[in-house]
């Protein structure tokens, strides 16, 4: 999905043509997306307001309440100068154990942000210099120090190819709630962009916190609607949803009550936002590990099977991926229209499988018929400046000529019943 404008390259780990068609490793794919539009409430009979829910009310007050509200941290505003001359003081005041361990984390961080040019790649190290000392002394339930989730974070960004100022928030995102550090500071620092991108982050963090126990399916939705609606940039909720995927990577560091409510509220709120926002890698992860703490018995059962078949789908694979490779590369349409052509294969989801056949009612994996699966992707090349690379219509029925040839493939049979068309 496009980024910043820009598309994220090769986001599944695709192999091409030229590339000989070697089967990566099962990669994260989405699962279908349904595109049904939402329903508008209809308006009563005598034309009354509903009233407001409980939790869109508490949210609402929330984002327009000031930034000292929103962290209960009164009485930190400062002049710009004078969040400068602490900001720098702190700063010198680092050891040398402190800076050896700074230029650790970015040994890990400066070869993922090199895409971002020699100014954006400094401002990022300040960041990291910045986001270490505010954190400096503190723990994360692991024991490790505490700004390894902000590195962490800001390297989820970095594979995004994600802007210097949204990987300079994620390692900014905690400093202002857990720290002295204040938004005078982050702004005078790394600019209004930054500042903003931080503070969304600080309130949107406690979107959750409003949900009730047990809340329903709607105020599911209705919180997921407010995260999307009362944000003013997109990119506060990829940092978010970095945040989360971290923090569901070391979720096993909880106590067992707390790794429910976790895992229930990324189910239900974050990974269907990761899903919207087209960030397909994080909407897997989210799902499976929420799946691995919300129903253990059903994942681990599942996962057993899977590995059973492991051999046999692998086998699938390879043999579809081979015949679908010397159909395309001997076919003449394609070569005419100087087409691109990349083929991916995956597994399909743990939690996507599980909640389908739970649909479904079906118990046994031979019923689904996307276990696994090929994806074709097309991308015709410009023949001359004047063509459009954007051409919808020689797109289009490039991958209908495709969906042909699939259809034909020597040694498999067709089942037209079953063919979607999206």
């Amino acid at each position: 999905a496009p980024l910043n404008g820009k598309s994220v390259s090769n986001p599944a780990n695709c192999t091409t043509m030229d590339n000989k068609f070697n089967t990566p490793n099962p990669p994260s794919f989405p699962s279908d997306m349904n595109g049904q539009q939402e329903q508008q409430p209809s308006s009563s009979a005598n034309d009354e307001e509903a009233p407001t829910a409980p939790e869109v009310n508490q949210w609402t007050t929330l984002m327009a309440d000031g930034t000292n509200a929103a962290i209960h941290r009164p009485g930190k505003e400062m002049t710009i100068e004078e969040g400068m001359e602490i900001l720098y003081n702190d700063l010198r005041d680092m050891a040398d154990h402190d800076n050896d361990q700074v230029e650790l984390y970015w040994d890990r961080i400066m070869p993922t942000v090199s895409y971002l040019g020699t100014d954006n790649v400094a401002k990022i190290k300040n960041a990291l210099r910045v986001a270490y000392r505010a954190h400096r002394g503190q723990m994360r339930k692991s024991g490790e120090p505490f700004i390894i989730h902000p590195v962490e974070v800001a390297l989820l960004l970095s594979e995004l190819k994600m802007d210097a100022e949204t990987v300079m928030s994620g390692l900014l995102h905690d400093t202002v709630e857990d720290t002295d550090l204040t938004f005078t500071q982050v702004e005078a620092m790394f600019g209004k962009t930054v500042k903003a991108i931080v503070e969304g982050e600080t309130k949107v963090s406690k979107l959750p916190k409003l949900a009730f126990n047990g809340y329903a399916d709607e105020q599911a939705e209705n919180l997921r609607q407010m995260f999307v609606a009362m944000t003013e940039d997109y990119r506060i909720i990829i940092v978010k949803l970095a945040d989360r995927l971290h923090n569901m990577r070391t979720l096993r560091h909880m106590k067992p009550a707390k790794q429910q409510k976790i895992s229930r509220e990324t189910l239900d709120i974050f990974a269907p936002l990761a899903h919207r926002m087209g960030i397909w890698q994080f909407k897997s992860e989210l799902e499976d590990t929420s799946f691995m703490y919300l129903y253990p018995k059903q994942y681990k059962d599942l996962n057993r099977r899977l590995r059973r078949h492991q051999t046999k789908f692998r086998e699938t694979l390879d043999k579809s991926q081979e015949v679908l490779r010397r159909t395309l590369e001997s076919d003449p349409t394609l070569r005419e229209q100087s087409t691109s052509v990349t083929v991916c294969g995956r597994t399909k989801e743990l939690y996507s499988l599980w909640h389908k056949m739970e649909t479904r009612g079906e118990a046994s994996l031979n019923q689904i018929a996307d276990v696994v699966a090929l994806r074709v992707i097309l991308e015709p090349r410009k023949e001359n400046e004047d063509d459009d690379e954007n051409d919808t219509d020689r797109g289009v029925w490039l991958c209908y000529h495709v969906l042909g040839l699939v259809q034909h493939l020597p040694g498999f049979q067709p089942v037209p019943t079953r063919v979607k068309d999206y």
